[in-house]
């Protein structure tokens, strides 16, 4: 059961060794928080064995952030294996084909895609010495995610500070905005480069915030998710339209 304080907008990033300790922070945290993130760096860990006990027994949301990228017929293959799960958000790399291919994995499952974009880590220097096309970061995002929502995807993962103009896509229309590098006021952003609060990020029209550090590495991780929640629920969160 969950909280009325609980707000499905906040997931929480489980960048913990293994799945004890991620069963040790969902105890912390309690009924504050509805919506986990599970990622690559826990997959040895016991990841998917966490997801699964998070979902069914505590009846938990699960994001699967594996960033799957490989030949459609690879991908199409590892989405229908993870499908069987029931979980709820999945990631794969934004390009077109690889996006098809885990719709096609995903079919008739509840399991929502999410193509990302470009990562929140990474800077202009940074695609340059990847050999990424010129052009600003942003105007790069909003390319890939109007081709990859073209090409089915459920939503996108990406930069709060690109939000805004994802949004604006005819594409988007009825579409998911994940972000991650969101970072609460005073907050050490650690590896991320492109980041802003989660009221900001709301209010760029994003739906659901990925924090990670700023919770598990708290003191108090349930205080901190608290404040976040209180946050994301103030004035300063509404978008424009919003009443």
């Amino acid at each position: 059961m969950t909280s009325p304080l609980a707000d499905d907008r906040l997931i929480v990033a489980m960048d913990v060794p293994n799945a004890i300790a991620g069963l040790k922070l969902a105890e912390q945290l309690g009924d504050a928080v509805s919506f986990y993130k599970i990622g690559l760096g826990m997959l040895t860990g016991g990841g998917l064995a966490l997801a699964n006990e998070l979902k069914q027994e505590l009846g938990k949301k699960i994001f699967l952030d594996m960033k799957l990228f490989d030949i459609g017929a690879t991908v199409e293959n590892a989405v229908r294996g993870i499908a069987q799960f029931e979980l709820d958000f999945l990631t794969v790399h934004g390009d077109p084909y690889v996006v098809s291919a885990a719709k096609e994995g995903a079919a008739a499952k509840d399991l929502k895609i999410l193509a990302v974009t470009i990562l929140t880590s990474l800077d202009r220097e940074d695609l340059d010495g990847a050999l990424i096309k010129s052009g600003a970061i942003k105007d790069l995002v909003q390319e890939r995610a109007g081709n990859a929502l073209a090409a089915g995807a459920d939503g996108v993962i990406a930069s709060p500070q690109e939000a805004a103009l994802i949004r604006a896509l005819p594409e988007a229309e009825g579409k998911l905005i994940v972000t991650p590098g969101v970072r609460p006021v005073g907050a050490d952003l650690g590896d991320q480069k492109r980041v802003t609060t989660p009221a900001q990020a709301l209010a760029s029209g994003v739906d659901h915030i990925v924090v990670g550090r700023p919770i598990w590495q708290a003191e108090a991780p349930r205080l901190a998710a608290e404040a976040i929640i209180k946050e994301m629920n103030s004035p300063q969160a509404q978008t424009p339209n919003q009443g």
